[in-house]
């Protein structure tokens, strides 16, 4: 796992909210406790604040010192807009990425595409999928309307909060 898969990943933890996150694939093993951990004490005390990351990195067989942990701290980021934020021309809707990763029209290569412009959707539509750590996370559309706009090639990376779709909500 590279720094930039486990950028992705921080991130990915962070805005699904999830208080503690284990992983463990051969020597390399890592755990992370966010703001949304609370100590284990009767008086279940304050969360903790930034997300916290305690990785654990394999040493040399030669080296007679276990490994240390490493703390980092990793603000939240985000801009407090959700999936769905009005574009300013021509009243369209953006539909944006809720994650990192890969985009994909349908569900695999020999499918037809859930939409495409000019298609009419409905809240809870299947928009796309996105791969992210080898899940496949179905992406649904927060408003009807109707598909203007694919702003993403079939297969492409994306980033959080990368506009995907535009939707004219009066179509």
């Amino acid at each position: 796992m590279d720094s930039k898969e486990i950028q992705e990943l921080l991130k990915l933890i962070n805005r699904l909210e999830l208080a503690e996150f284990k992983y463990k694939q051969g020597e390399v093993a890592f755990s992370v406790k966010t703001k949304y951990y609370h100590h284990r004490s009767m008086d279940f005390g304050p969360a903790m604040g930034p997300l916290q990351v305690t990785s654990h990195t394999p040493q040399s067989t030669s080296s007679a010192q276990p490994s240390a942990p490493v703390k980092t701290n990793v603000e939240s980021e985000g801009n407090g807009s959700g999936p769905a934020a009005v574009a300013p021309k021509d009243n369209l809707v953006e539909v944006r990425s809720p994650i990192v990763g890969t985009f994909y029209r349908s569900s695999s290569p020999d499918k037809p595409v859930y939409v495409k412009p000019g298609d009419a959707i409905e809240v809870g539509s299947v928009l796309c999928i996105i791969e992210a750590m080898k899940l496949f996370n179905e992406i649904e559309s927060e408003v009807a309307g109707k598909i203007v706009k694919i702003v993403v090639e079939d297969a492409s990376p994306v980033e959080y909060d990368q506009v995907l779709f535009l939707v004219d909500p009066n179509g």
